[in-house]
């Protein structure tokens, strides 16, 4: 895919209005047991800001009596206690709005917090529930940015941006109407000048919102390069490119760094023009106002409580470029979020599917199958038929590249095929619940993944109420528990991320034992022991031919000394099954897997 191509797709993906619900609806709908407390902090927010005018109230009444006092030569004592009364009424409604204040902040904190901890449960549910399709479109790096830094903007935005914007439109409303209830013609004044500050924002928008998309894509990417580096960090190594990684590294570090510079110095194009026009209120008010108050159009105390108010004009005016920058940090962010949190596997449960919680009889059966990836151009299997009868071991062998893994991913349903159907126990596998369908299916690859954990929890993860002497006779079936019990810790050594410190034949025969350790119906071992030597081999296929249950075996192997004891072999080629027999049928043949035979039995003479 091209590089635009490759854009377009990833702007579609994340527009927003192919999801079910606006982003505050969104939301709205993960506040859920919380939204009584958020509403009820909006309403705090309103009432704290409209108590900011106390202050400056109770000051113009204090300026007005003391003028009244000077002007009228009365007796300052006599009006003790109504200055007492009004320093009072002031102090006490100061504290109730700080207590107000205090509550109100951690209201939608936790608001914030339990809106947090609900998406990024469901999101990492959701992205556990999806199919194999997903995670070969999502990059590693960039699923980790999502439910880690764009969910922080989306917790910021509701703890933050929303109160912001609440607290600077009660401000500024509450604070204009005092203006005209005190003198409408110098609020008026003070005024006018707010529409080019919503003019000066709006364009500040359009140019910032881009800018933040650009700026997410780049950290995702900053990210990948990371995730992939300390996945791949035994490749670097081994090929002594620390330092092009470096440079990599540094190269996304730098892209991220210059767009981040780029879109903060958005708003410093703006700011001067905000911070200018903000400034000239108290200049308007200082020269109209001193006009006003010596024309006798407005009191003293009106003139120092307009004087006492001109931030609550200003801040908002101030505010509304954070505003708005962090609000489209929240867009880009949460479009990112919302479009893993309404994603959909394509493989799911039928409406109609069957409950089978019993343990299947393991007969496999591929009747005309064929596939091919959705960005494919060429079928990658063609007219697959078998039959896997319960208990037999079908193995299958063939070229790099001819469709082997493809074919066994279809016996759990990682992917479905694109023609024909795979059946199980004489049922096609998509009748089934896909929970009862995969728990019946124990499967082991080449490319095995182990979890930072012990020994026995790796073996146990399938059936993790396992007693540790079942986890030893799996251990045994696998040819681990000789080099498991020579361990200094034995079978509670943690093992590293991915089995690092274990050689590549070790955590093959962990992957076995954990996919036997469920007693699956169908055993599916993808080149499982391509990593062990021979000798190790052996003890292997004499285990899986006597398990202490029953078991079909699907075999995917390289090895003719794998191959030779299954009850029947599948040689593919380009897609198609080229030969089938057992082992001295195909010799017979004197076909592909013939020239196998001859051609590993001379390596090993040689």
């Amino acid at each position: 895919m091209s590089d635009s191509a490759s854009k377009k797709s990833e702007e579609k993906k994340s527009d927003v209005s192919q999801f079910p619900k606006s982003r505050l609806g969104w939301l709205w709908e993960n506040m859920e047991g919380k939204r009584k407390l958020f509403i009820i902090a909006l309403i705090g927010t309103v009432v704290y800001n409209i108590m900011q005018l106390v202050v400056p109230f109770f000051s113009g009444k204090i300026v007005d009596l003391l003028r009244d006092i000077q002007e009228n030569e009365w007796d300052i004592a006599d009006y003790k206690e109504e200055f007492l009364w009004l320093i009072a009424i002031m102090v006490g409604l100061t504290l109730i709005r700080v207590t107000i204040v205090y509550l109100d902040c951690m209201a939608y904190e936790h608001v914030s917090q339990k809106a947090l901890y609900r998406i990024r449960n469901f999101l990492y549910d959701k992205i556990q529930r999806q199919d194999m399709k997903f995670y070969s479109t999502y990059r590693t790096g960039d699923l980790m940015t999502r439910v880690t830094g764009d969910l922080d903007a989306v917790r910021h935005n509701i703890a933050w941006v929303v109160r912001m914007i609440v607290e600077s439109i009660t401000l500024y409303t509450a604070t204009a109407v005092y203006f005209f209830i005190m003198n409408w013609k110098l609020a008026i004044c003070l005024l006018i000048v707010s529409p080019i500050i919503f003019v000066v924002v709006f364009r500040f928008r359009k140019s910032v919102a881009p800018k933040h998309k650009l700026l997410r894509e780049k950290l995702a990417s900053m990210n990948t390069e990371a995730q992939e580096n300390i996945s791949g960090n035994r490749v670097v190594r081994a090929f002594a490119r620390e330092g092009y990684e470096v440079d990599k590294f540094d190269k996304a570090n730098k892209d991220f760094e210059e767009t981040g510079i780029n879109t903060h110095m958005t708003w410093l194009k703006f700011f001067p023009a905000v911070e200018t026009i903000a400034n000239a209120l108290p200049v308007i008010h200082l020269l109209i106002g001193g006009i006003f108050f010596m024309n006798g159009e407005i009191s003293m105390g009106d003139y120092v409580a307009f004087s006492g108010l001109i931030w609550a004009i200003a801040n908002p005016m101030r505010q509304m470029g954070n505003i708005m920058n962090e609000f489209q940090r929240f867009s880009a962010a949460s479009a990112k979020v919302m479009e893993i949190y309404y994603s959909q596997p394509e493989i799911v449960d039928k409406p109609d599917a069957i409950a089978h919680p019993e343990r299947f009889n393991g007969k496999v059966e591929f009747k005309h199958v064929s596939f091919q990836y959705d960005d494919g151009t060429y079928p990658v299997l063609k007219d697959i038929s078998f039959v896997a009868e319960p208990g037999e071991t079908v193995a299958i062998i063939g070229e790099t590249g001819c469709g082997k893994t493809s074919l066994i991913q279809m016996i759990p349903r990682f992917f479905e095929a694109t023609a024909g159907q795979v059946l199980v126990d004489d049922v096609p596998v998509e009748k089934y619940k896909l929970e009862d369908l995969r728990k019946n299916i124990g499967l082991a690859t080449q490319d095995v993944l182990l979890y930072s954990d012990t020994i026995e929890g790796n073996i146990a993860y399938g059936a993790s109420t396992m007693k540790p002497d079942e986890v030893t006779k799996y251990a045994k079936y696998s040819a681990a528990a000789d080099f498991i019990e020579k361990l200094p810790e034995g079978y509670d050594t943690i093992v590293g991320e991915r089995g690092v410190g274990l050689s590549g034949g070790q955590k093959q025969r962990i992957s076995l034992a954990r996919a036997l350790a469920i007693r699956p119906s169908i055993l599916i071992l993808d080149d499982t022991t391509s990593a062990v030597d021979m000798e190790t081999e052996k003890v292997i296929q004499h285990s899986l031919r006597n398990l202490d249950f029953s078991c079909t075996k699907i075999i995917i192997a390289q090895r003719i000394s794998t191959t030779k004891a299954a009850d029947k072999i599948l040689v593919l080629k380009d897609g198609k099954i080229l030969e089938s027999g057992t082992h001295k049928e195909l010799v017979e043949q004197k076909g592909y897997y013939a020239d196998l035979v001859n051609l590993q039995i001379g390596e090993m003479a040689v």
